[in-house]
């Protein structure tokens, strides 16, 4: 299969019909009555209009019998069960259907949902979360109305179509091949028109996809489109947006149009040939009025079904097409997998390593250039250094959000890319430069440290990072929902309960990346207590901007352009006459330093 643009996988209808049909196969036996109940249901549509017709032969009889009334009384009792029979296989099937949708809908959820969290870091940094809410969506409800197009009107179709043949074949076999001819043959345009309209569906889902993009992207970032006064930027890029779709839009309807305009040119002249043709026989005496109201009631019930069954054409592959792009995922290799017989890491002492690593993002332009670079258990090492230096990347490689170009990292003497990441993730704690909370209360963000831990132990973590004050000030105090990425907390707020949750995961291995960036000098300065508690006993790795919270690390390297160009204590460093970081001591402004400092002048002294 060809990888796209984005490489995601380019894939087939067949395939993404496969996905669902795999889905479908652990309630086999579910779907299997749904479908036979539904048919014998409709079986019974079928036989009901053949006693109609009986009924009708005994009425039209130019002399009725003395056994006429008593006969078509025993028709009515016959209709009247046949139809409380045909209610009881309704509701049998109603109730298998619902079984087996809704497991196979919560099984595709879950698929989707499971798959597309093991995807990497990378992964996400280049698609829209909006965008892949909509797949995830997409891709469940796709399934559910494919289920129910072929479970309730595929399934008519094909009974009905050949309900109607064999009822009709006894009484005029002449009548029975016009019927079925006509049903065959709007059968075969409705397939045919499917596979021309659906050209223009999947271009209206992936422009509807767009939209969606655009609309999440504005609402994440309306703060910043506000700032900027760029409401009407934004409105012309949405607008735009909505246009294209809009005139897509239009084409996948106007093609419905045509296709229903054939449709229904079939059907006119399908019921007119069945009523001259059925005159003709009447009037020759080959068929009954009976026979003639039985043809016409078939007629009326094989036209609703097809005239129906273009939809389900359509539908169907409309809905293939949107669960198309959830597929395009789900067949998407991961770019970062643990290795076959992946064992858990063990950490016994925290000593990490990085033997000769190599990164980058695109070929020809390295991130990290060859590092190499030892950790002691126990060992407090901060990382400084311009932006873009790649100090961000060395703790995401040791997470192993990406895989090495070259080289290994080590752990212990285990290389990190053969344990299971979830065990390695376990050993690591990270506290973000810009924590990220979950729409849920403090209590549950500060226990995402440790699943199991108790309410206060999660309280006690929170005095140990000083925001149990704040919490304890909130009317709902921790059971307070904190908004959708925390947003009802200040930035100073967010990042002490960063730091609780990492006090209370207490893994051995420690990364702060500027912990402490989004906090005044008050909050810092009892922050820094609680860090240095975290950090007793524990390899820690600290990027920082503000050199005042690494002054005193155990070492301090110093990095560029992907190289580690000093190392040592603060106290040697800055006695070095010409060195970066010396250069950038002198530069901040309250241990500060500028994303904007003049890095090529730094990197002249150093050479």
């Amino acid at each position: 299969m060809e990888k796209s643009r984005k490489g995601e996988r380019r894939i087939t209808l067949g395939q993404v019909a496969g996905r669902y049909l795999n889905a479908v196969w652990p309630e086999r036996w579910w779907t299997l009555a749904a479908v036979v109940f539904w048919a014998a249901g409709l079986g019974i549509t079928i036989i009901i209009p053949l006693y109609y017709k009986e009924f009708i032969d005994i009425l039209t009889k130019s002399t009725p019998g003395p056994d006429s009334v008593p006969s078509l009384l025993h028709i009515i009792v016959i209709v009247v069960c046949l139809n409380l029979v045909m209610w009881a296989f309704y509701r049998l099937s109603t109730v298998a259907a619902i079984h087996f949708e809704s497991r196979t809908i919560q099984a595709l959820r879950n698929e989707a949902f499971e798959y597309l969290l093991d995807h990497s870091y990378i992964f996400f940094a280049n698609h829209f979360a909006g965008a892949l809410v909509q797949k995830v969506n997409r891709y469940a409800n796709a399934f559910d109305s494919i289920a129910e197009h072929l479970l309730w009107d595929f399934t008519q179709v094909i009974v009905r179509l050949a309900g109607v043949t064999v009822g009709l074949w006894f009484f005029s076999q002449k009548l029975a091949l016009l019927m079925l001819a006509g049903g065959c043959a709007m059968i075969i345009v409705h397939i045919i028109a499917a596979f021309w309209k659906i050209r223009y569906d999947l271009r209206k889902a992936a422009q509807d996809t767009v939209v969606t993009a655009t609309l999440a992207d504005a609402i994440t970032n309306h703060t910043t489109i506000q700032s900027f006064a760029q409401n009407f930027f934004e409105f012309r890029l949405f607008h735009a947006a909505t246009l294209s779709l809009r005139r897509l839009t239009v084409s996948s309807w106007s093609v419905s149009a045509i296709i229903e305009a054939l449709q229904h040119g079939l059907l006119i002249v399908t019921e007119l040939s069945l009523l001259y043709f059925g005159v003709l026989y009447w009037q020759a005496g080959l068929i009954t009025v009976g026979t003639f109201v039985l043809m016409h009631t078939y007629y009326v019930q094989m036209a609703d079904t097809l005239w129906n069954f273009g939809r389900v054409i359509r539908g169907i592959y409309q809905n293939v097409a949107d669960g198309k792009e959830m597929v395009e995922i789900l067949a998407t290799p991961h770019d970062v997998v643990d290795a076959p017989h992946a064992k858990k890491l063990a950490v016994t002492h925290g000593e990490v390593r990085f033997d000769n690593a190599l990164f980058y993002y695109h070929a020809g332009r390295s991130v990290l250039d060859r590092i190499n670079l030892a950790i002691r258990p126990g060992e407090r090492v901060g990382l400084v250094g311009p932006s873009g230096a790649g100090k961000s990347t060395l703790v995401k490689l040791l997470f192993r959000f990406y895989d090495l170009a070259g080289g290994k990292i080590t752990i212990d003497g285990q290389d990190i890319s053969t344990v299971t990441q979830e065990s390695l993730r376990g050993q690591v704690s990270l506290v973000p430069q810009d924590p990220i909370l979950f729409h849920r209360t403090l209590m549950d963000n500060i226990r995402y440290g440790r699943q199991g831990a108790t309410d206060a132990e999660v309280i006690h973590a929170a005095k140990l990072a000083h925001c149990h004050e704040f919490i304890e000030a909130l009317p709902a105090k921790y059971q307070t929902f904190v908004g959708e990425r925390g947003i009802k907390l200040s930035g100073g707020e967010r990042q002490r309960v960063a730091i609780a949750r990492a006090i209370l995961k207490n893994a051995p291995i420690l990364v702060l990346d500027e912990a402490t960036s989004s906090l005044d000098s008050h909050s810092e300065m009892l922050i820094q207590d609680a860090l240095d508690v975290l950090m007793k006993g524990k390899t820690t790795i600290v990027i920082a901007h503000r050199l005042s919270t690494i002054r005193k690390m155990d070492r301090i390297l110093v990095m560029n352009e992907g190289k580690i160009l000093e190392e040592g204590t603060h106290e040697g460093l800055i006695r070095k006459r010409s060195g970066l970081y010396k250069k950038l001591w002198s530069l901040q402004a309250g241990g500060f330093i500028p994303d904007d400092a003049p890095v090529e002048e730094k990197k002249e002294e150093v050479i």
